[in-house]
């Protein structure tokens, strides 16, 4: 009887290849992404977007949604969301330009106390109270939304005159932005937050039975997030110098759009990385500076940024772990 020598491949071998291949390949996409938008609209433009004025422009505009890229980076780690960044920042920014007409420091210690106490709120809700991150901060979002409404009614909201005269500076605000940009990456990189973060992102039960706190770790990441948007806040009152009714619209959608340009998987977990942050924000601000160049009106720029959204969120999605949003 002749011997059958043709080997056998283990199917869950080759599926665990195909993963590890694939997951690689989902690792540089991002970056090469970031590149066809800058090409792409550096020939569609005619090379107009990549002038030292244009690029100033890009830039100025991002510091912000830097800045709150970090706290909703952390969110999104554990594989939970937050809807209400945008209502938040607004309500922020108010309490720092009320205050900014006592003191600089009362009001930035407000702004970003007032970050911290929404966000806790939105912390205990979720975890205490065993609500999707998604239901509790969609519901505050429309609450907070309601109050800076309510409170920008008769008048906007000014800050004092020094704020805009003595901060709105380039090398001030990119300083700002740099350094939450720093504090972020070496807490997550050398500190045994970010292995806890993906851990529970990945899977929640697992990182209990590890020892993780996961409850004391959600509320405290949500805090965090929060003092950072009161950060943001203190930027966005440099930059626009009041708060009106629409201060801070759309602002969590901008965020969740850069997080999955940055390859961002929406469920959190092992896959998440610093660069996430850095890549998506630099892509969503080419990508908008590019098609306002491009002459596309509001309508047709929110439908293309909605494509985008939704093909980046089914190619990054982490199907493998079974996992939700929480």
């Amino acid at each position: 009887m002749a011997s059958n020598n043709t080997a056998v491949a283990d199917p869950k071998a080759v599926e665990t290849k195909k993963s590890f291949d694939f997951a690689q390949i989902q690792t540089y996409l991002p970056f090469a992404a970031f590149a066809i938008i800058v090409i792409f609209f550096a020939v569609a433009t005619g090379g107009n977007i990549l002038t030292p004025k244009n690029l100033t422009l890009i830039l100025s505009g991002g510091y912000m949604l830097m800045i709150g890229a970090c706290g909703i980076w952390l969110i999104m780690t554990m594989g939970c969301l937050d809807f209400s960044m945008g209502s938040e920042l607004g309500i922020c920014c108010a309490v720092f330009c009320y205050l900014s007409q006592t003191n600089l420091a009362l009001a930035l210690v407000g702004s970003i106390a007032t970050g911290a106490a929404i966000s806790l709120v939105n912390a205990l809700l979720h975890v205490k109270g065993q609500i999707a991150s998604f239901v509790v901060t969609n519901c505050t979002m429309f609450l907070l939304r309601g109050v800076v409404q309510l409170i920008t009614t008769a008048n906007p909201v000014y800050a004092a005159t020094y704020v805009q005269a003595d901060f709105n500076d380039m090398g001030i605000l990119m300083g700002i932005t740099i350094a939450v940009l720093i504090v972020t990456f070496v807490l997550t990189r050398f500190t045994s937050i970010g292995h806890n973060l993906k851990a529970i992102g990945a899977n929640e039960k697992a990182a209990r039975f590890a020892g993780i706190k996961v409850q004391k770790t959600k509320i405290l990441v949500y805090v965090v997030a929060g003092c950072i948007i009161g950060l943001a806040a203190f930027v966005n009152a440099i930059k626009v110098g009041s708060v009106t009714a629409s201060s801070g619209n759309m602002f969590e959608t901008k965020l969740l759009i850069a997080m999955v340009l940055g390859g961002m998987p929406i469920n959190g977990g092992a896959r998440a990385r610093f660069s996430n942050i850095v890549v998506g924000v630099l892509s969503y601000l080419v990508l908008e500076k590019g098609l306002v160049m491009l002459g596309l009106t509001t309508e047709m720029q929110q439908l293309f940024l909605g494509i985008v959204f939704v093909g980046l969120v089914a190619l990054f999605s982490d199907r493998s772990s079974n996992q939700v949003i929480k």
